[in-house]
């Protein structure tokens, strides 16, 4: 390593920023104590701040004024946790040696790096397999991401499923009772493919992008995102989703067509009094072109109406509902939802003006 001293000048928000969405990646505590450090990597553009957990691997770049770049690893959460704390606006680093010195305002760190060598080897493919807009990928993957299974023994319904081929792009999750997709425009594939991204990585996508195209590549078991700023490499789970498509029933008994944002407010209301013995649940009440909303426990009763527009075979039907899952469903909706109803069938709920996404919601005994 060269003897010289590394200088650095860059905004603490810029570089706390980085930190904090490593910080989530890297462990706190790790038989191998390379993994609890981030490797910071320079050149005359700026810093590359790195760090995996074996699951994941992230990169992220920030813009920096630097003198004589060098490479160090340093402790991750120490790190971030300074940064956090420093008084100044800018952040100066100086690096000699083992020895990083961290200044901003009045305060000053010095903290001992650990060994370069020791660090795992991270590689990022260069290839892209597709490209998409990065805020709608994230937009896309936030809006199914609540219907992945939480549950430890349900395996492969814990991820969420990237769907690619040459006619559709489509993110899907479900925990074998509700289910939820989102199709996308990406640049075109020409291969059929169907990989599931661990819901805990898809959680850590959906926090890194921003504006922008996002560049994927599926390779080794692994999906890889590049933007210009950040680059990831998130595990996959084996295996795919059981056929989803039987259980979405093609016809309903009941159409109705509402507010997204007045139902969901709907459902919070009468939620309050809802008997938290009996899965939280509202009734949906719909007859005449109204859909009357009803929840009770022992402590009390309360129900709300609502205008809609009502279609099909039954003049009225009750259903009941969880209402959070009422509320998760609605939730990616704007505008107008259309909801498909029918006695022992799912739910399914769409947005009125078509923007690939559905849910479905199995019903609770009335």
């Amino acid at each position: 390593m060269s003897g010289n001293t590394m200088q650095v000048q860059i905004p603490k928000k810029n570089l706390s920023e980085a930190l904090s969405a490593l910080e989530r990646i890297v462990p706190s505590r790790s038989s191998n104590a390379a993994l609890t450090h981030l490797k910071v990597s320079t050149s005359e553009r700026g810093l590359s701040l790195s760090g995996t957990n074996l699951e994941i691997d992230l990169e992220q770049f920030v813009e920096a004024q630097i003198v004589d770049p060098q490479d160090f690893v340093v402790p991750a959460h120490l790190f971030a946790q300074i940064t956090k704390s420093l008084p100044g606006e800018l952040v100066e680093l100086h690096h000699t040696g083992s020895e990083l010195t961290v200044a901003s305002g009045g305060s000053t760190f010095k903290l001992q790096t650990g060994d370069l060598s020791a660090y795992p080897e991270l590689s990022f493919p260069s290839a892209t397999d597709l490209t998409i807009d990065a805020r709608e990928f994230a937009k896309s993957i936030s809006s199914v991401r609540y219907a992945a299974a939480a549950e430890e023994f349900r395996a492969i319904f814990r991820g969420v499923q990237l769907e690619l081929t040459p006619t559709r792009s489509r993110l899907v999750a479900t925990d074998g009772f509700r289910l939820a997709y989102r199709d996308f425009k990406a640049s075109s594939t020409s291969e059929n493919r169907k990989l599931v991204v661990p819901a805990r990585n898809a959680d850590e996508i959906i926090r890194v992008l921003r504006d922008g195209e996002v560049r994927l590549t599926i390779h080794q078991g692994t999906l890889s995102l590049a933007t210009d700023r950040v680059r990831m490499n998130a595990k996959l789970m084996d295996g795919e989703l059981p056929d989803y498509e039987r259980v979405i029933p093609k016809t309903s008994s009941v159409t109705i067509q509402v507010d997204s944002a007045a139902l969901r407010e709907s459902v919070s209301r009468v939620a309050v009094v809802a008997d938290k013995l009996s899965n939280n649940k509202v009734e949906f009440i719909v007859a005449g072109g109204k859909l009357q909303l009803v929840a009770e426990s022992d402590y009390g009763r309360a129900q709300d109406v609502l205008d809609v527009q009502q279609h099909g075979s039954e003049p009225a039907i009750t259903i009941g509902f969880r209402a959070k899952q009422l509320t998760e469903a609605l939730t990616p909706i704007d505008g107008e939802v259309t909801i498909g109803l029918g006695l022992n069938a799912p739910a399914v709920f769409k947005a009125s003006n078509d923007t690939g996404y559905l849910a479905i919601v199995n019903p609770l005994r009335v």
